[in-house]
Parts: structure tokens; sequence; C-alpha cells
């Protein structure tokens, strides 16, 4: 007779660990990592001993060095923390442990508020000192007097496109790019009720309108829309009536004391702003950069292709060009083409010889870390 199949016994749920315990052991890590911090801290100092007497915190500033640091802490990363939880952090540290010489001073399109001023955040910490300015033109020139450090503007939108009017400040600007930062724009609705039924006026910078049309031809059909320097110039307006109402990032409604009406309310789900980083020296390759060139053209046939064909031989990509009135001559047209690689490394560095051999003028805008997420 067959023996009757044995019966599973239940399996005993896991006992769940002692709380006291679990914090005992968060606080010790706590001990370890502030300690950690802490040495990190005094070795940055011994960085800028190491470095000699410079004459100010910019002296200092290495974003080639920052870039490298930061994309070891992405690929160490296994998680459970995401890439851009771990990058911020790190980037804190490191903004923190700098500014023990001097806080950077970084000029943005302000108020506060402004995603400029995320972007501020974003790519140098909240160690740096931040100088609102009212446009970004100011921001060029506070940069180019010493008055800032570095300066951070926007340069295109992943909806709306090229930003030309910072694109022609390039043109007469002695100024250099260091850096990208591309910033994920969550635009929210914001008014000092908080009710979408008061709203017969919208504030905005004229990008922000625009990536949010969509949602305003649906929601707010007869309000009047009126195109501001900045969002947070926007906040700053409606937050005067009840009947205003203006498009911003929700940390404008924390500055300014608004009540959030709708959002994020953004058109497109992939809505991100890149932005520039400028000073007034250049820097040398970290291992992934790209470069920024300016190029005037002779008027001659096939003076564009000639230009573009010792890239494409070389292998070189091409992220992206834009044609500009130049600003010389009737008709005459410069050329901004971002392209991979570093002006002082090959292939570029050989391509960019050919290139000055057919072109009117070309300049190195700069060459600068891609932006790390």
């Amino acid at each position: 007779m067959a023996a009757k199949p044995k019966k599973k016994s239940a399996e005993k749920p896991a006992a769940a660990p002692d709380l006291a315990a679990v914090r005992e052991q968060i606080d010790g890590i706590d001990r370890e990592i502030q300690t950690l911090i802490a040495e990190r801290a005094l070795w940055a100092r011994q960085v800028g001993k190491a470095k000699g007497k410079l004459a100010a915190a910019v002296d200092y500033y290495r974003p080639e060095r920052e870039a490298q640091v930061l994309r070891r802490v992405v690929d160490r990363n296994d998680g459970p923390l995401s890439d851009a939880v771990l990058v911020r952090l790190f980037r804190e540290i490191m903004s923190a442990c700098l500014a023990q010489q001097e806080p950077l001073k970084i000029g943005y399109l302000g108020p506060e508020g402004t995603f400029s001023q995320q972007a501020v955040h974003k790519h140098f910490g909240h160690s740096a000192r931040g100088i609102p300015l009212a446009s970004v033109e100011e921001v060029f020139d506070e940069v180019a007097s010493g008055t800032a450090d570095f300066g951070v503007v926007p340069v295109e939108n992943s909806g709306q496109g090229t930003i030309q009017s910072t694109l022609d400040l390039f043109l007469t600007s002695p100024l250099m790019i260091c850096g990208e930062v591309e910033l994920r724009v969550h635009q929210y609705l914001l008014s000092r009720t908080g009710r979408l039924d008061d709203i017969e006026r919208v504030y905005s910078h004229g990008l922000s309108l625009a990536q949010c049309r969509n949602w305003l031809r649906q929601h707010l059909p007869n309000a009047e829309k009126t195109a501001v320097t900045s969002n947070a110039e926007g906040v700053r307006r409606a937050r005067n009536a009840d009947d205003a109402a203006a498009i911003a990032g929700e940390n404008a409604a924390h500055v300014y004391g608004m009540k959030v009406v709708a959002g994020p309310i953004e058109d497109r789900d992939d809505n991100t702003t890149r932005f520039l980083v400028i000073g007034r020296a250049s820097f040398p390759p970290s291992g992934h950069d790209r470069t920024s060139l300016l190029v005037f053209i002779r008027d001659q046939p096939g003076a564009l292709y000639r230009i573009l064909e010792p890239l494409a031989r070389a292998g070189i990509s091409m992220n992206r060009i834009e044609s500009r009135p130049a600003h010389g001559g009737l008709w005459q047209y410069a050329f901004f083409i971002d392209v991979a690689g570093h002006a002082e490394e090959s292939p570029l560095k050989d391509a960019l010889g050919e290139i000055d051999d057919f072109a009117g003028d070309v300049r190195v805008l700069g060459s600068y870390p891609v932006a790390v997420p």
C-alpha cells in the first residue's frame, strides 16, 4: 500500500526585525558617513594647499574633475537609490567642500524661484552663491566683468527649440562655455486664491506659455496671457491680485507664498531645458565632452559642406547646427555647431584644423563635460 504523501508544514513568517536594533544600525552608519564627509573636506583643503595661493574660489573649481567623480558615482551604483539621487548627494558634498575656500558666485536669470536658479543648484550645489539678474544679457556682463565667477543661461528646450537670443550673445561675447545642465521642467499654475475659476490673467515667460499652450487652450481659453522676463517675475505680478495667475516651477509657490492651482501642466512629458554654464576660461578634457563651435563661412559654393565634411570623415557626431545672422554684414550668417569630443583631443583637433582652411573664421566657444543626469 502506497504511503500517503506528507502534508507540507506551513512556513513560519520571518520574524519582524527589532526596530531598536535597526535604528541603532542606522545611527552607526550615520556616524561613519559623517566621519568620512569630514575627512573628505579635510582632504579637499589639502588640494587647495597643493595648488598654492590662488586668487579666488574660481581658481579651485575644476568642472572636468567633478564630472569624472559623478560618472564614477553612477558607474558604482547598484541601487536601491537612483543615479539622480546619488549624483545630487555627491554634488552637494563637493559643493560644500569647495565652499571652504570661498563660495562660487553664479549669475542666473532671476529673480529667485526661476528654473535658471534650479539649474544653478543642480550643477553647482546649494553652497554656491547665486546672483539673480534681470536678463540673460546681464548674466553675460556680470561674468565678463568678474562680478560673477560663472553664469547659467538657458539655450534650448526639448519642445520649443533653441533660444535664439542666448545664441546671439555669443557672437560678440569673449566668454567660454564651461558646462551644460539638463533640467527636467515641470510647469505649475499658481495663484493667490488657488481657484481656477478666479483666473482672468496668466503671467509667465514666453517659453513657459508656449510649453503649456494646449493646457491653457483647454482650461483657460478666455484668460489673457502675458509674457514677462521670467517665470518668477510672473509670480511676483500674480500675487498682487485674486484674478491673476502665473506659470512657474512648484518651488516658486513656496518662495512667494502662492497656492498651486494645477500641475504639472506642460504639454510634453519629456519637457526638458538645456542650460549652458559660461565662464572666462576653458578647461581640460573630462573623457566625455562636447564642443560648441561658432563658424563664419565664406560666401562661396559648397562652403557649408566643406566645413561639415572633415567632421563626417573623422567619425565625429554632430549634435546640433543653427544658423544666425552674423551681424557683420547684410545676409551674412554664422553657424553654431555642437559636436562630440574635446577641441584639444583627436580626432576633433585634427578636423578643426581642416575646417579652419575653408571657413572665414572658426571660434571654439568651449569644450565641456557632457551633462551628468
